[in-house]
């Protein structure tokens, strides 16, 4: 299961869908987690659409987005993409604490996620 984060920092999930800058990817496998890569999505683009369209083209790898904030037109595309979309639960949310939360919810997973693992 990949996640992409939206991060300014690598460590909190601190950005916007759209205005993120950078995309930090994990891969959870079993019970641990581990970071693969960042991704750079910060070319601008005027066109709403358009934009959204780049922003999902850098996670489309990923099964899970996790971010501060999203819109609800990009929220759809995000899901369009095959792409579950999360919104943080509080604001400085840690990213580890994230992935373990994501970690300890695969022992009863929700619907939604038994979908990702199977």
């Amino acid at each position: 299961m990949k996640i992409a984060f939206a991060s300014k920092d690598n460590i909190y999930v601190n950005e916007h869908f759209g205005w993120c800058k950078e995309f930090h990817i994990y891969e959870i496998k079993g019970d641990s987690f581990l970071y693969l890569k960042s991704v750079d999505s910060s070319i601008e683009i005027d066109d709403e659409i358009d934009k959204l369209t780049y922003k999902i083209e850098c996670i489309e790898e990923c099964d899970i987005l996790y971010v501060q904030q999203i819109g609800p037109k990009a929220s759809m595309m995000v899901k369009s993409a095959q792409v579950f979309p999360m919104q943080a639960s509080k604001e400085g949310e840690k990213i580890e604490d994230v992935l373990n939360k994501l970690i300890q919810m695969q022992e009863n997973p929700p619907i939604w996620m038994r979908r990702l693992i199977a």
